[in-house]
């Protein structure tokens, strides 16, 4: 409840104090009901093939027109958005839970336990997100669950610094300090009294690194690692625009801008959040 409590608050003041942020989050927030209404709103079966009305341009019967197969792409468009958004706040979900851990481990009992793990996470960081995400991908299959895993094993040495900073200042706080006075034992204070006070940097993290998600799965989706056709999603919706982009733009070009806009959402919500933080970051930029 503290944590939940920490988190509103700090959200609920950012929300109001950055107009930017308000932006992102009425957009974020358009998505995620569009993507939960799909199955009640689309126009049409985002899978049913219709081949005599194939790469036909915008029309009032089909708004954004139709790809290769036919198909309605604003109906596929409204039913990707399901599965990047789950993707994407799923596999950030794992990902701040295990790097907020083990980044509160490390800088909580600090010396040999810290510097092997953070070694650790320093050689997971040399590698770029995207390239790690193939690796794992081509290694685990193409699937949901394996590309929640691919993603949130990437971000996890990111959260795990971010986590880990704070924390070793905090520990040598005063009322931690006296936590230890009053005989607490190491998780009481780590869990209740050192955790609620790194949530808005942990928050920050995950909005921007949720963008990060959204990217790396559509990449992945673009290079054939993505979840297998017919399933939407706007990666794979975007390949299969660029084979066709000479017979009708729109195939490629809606899908991308959809990845932008959501991409667009989630940076101005972390840009606003980490400006509550540090106002200073704001005032500079």
């Amino acid at each position: 409840m503290l944590l939940a409590g920490n988190a509103l608050r700090f959200t609920g003041k950012a929300l109001t104090s950055n107009p930017t942020t308000l932006v992102g989050a009425i957009i974020f927030v358009a998505i995620v009901v569009l993507a939960i209404l799909a199955p009640y709103i689309s126009p049409y079966d985002p899978v049913a093939q219709r081949i005599t009305i194939r790469l036909q341009g915008p029309s009032w019967e089909h708004w954004l027109g139709t790809d290769y197969y036919g198909r309605d792409i604003l109906s596929r468009l409204l039913h990707g958005a399901r599965y990047s958004l789950v993707i994407g706040i799923l596999s950030i979900t794992l990902a701040v839970i295990l790097g907020s851990l083990i980044g509160l481990i490390a800088g909580y009992f600090g010396g040999r336990i810290d510097i092997v793990i953070m070694q650790v996470m320093d050689v997971v960081l040399a590698f770029p997100a995207l390239i790690l995400g193939i690796i794992l991908v081509a290694v685990l299959g193409a699937s949901v669950t394996n590309i929640i895993i691919a993603i949130a094993f990437t971000a996890v040495p990111a959260f795990a610094r971010i986590a880990r900073a704070p924390v070793m200042t905090l520990r040598e706080r005063e009322f931690v300090q006296a936590g230890y006075a009053l005989g607490f034992s190491d998780l009481r204070i780590m869990f209740r009294h050192i955790l609620p006070n790194i949530v808005p940097e942990i928050i920050v993290m995950a909005s921007l690194w949720m963008a990060t998600a959204v990217r790396t799965e559509a990449s992945l989706a673009f290079i054939g690692l993505g979840i297998a056709p017919p399933t939407p999603t706007w990666g794979g919706m975007v390949r299969e625009g660029f084979e066709n982009i000479l017979d009708s733009y729109s195939v490629a070009l809606f899908p991308s801008l959809a990845v932008l806009v959501l991409v667009l959402a989630l940076n101005l919500i972390g840009d606003g959040l980490r400006d509550a933080i540090d106002p200073k970051v704001g005032t500079n930029s």
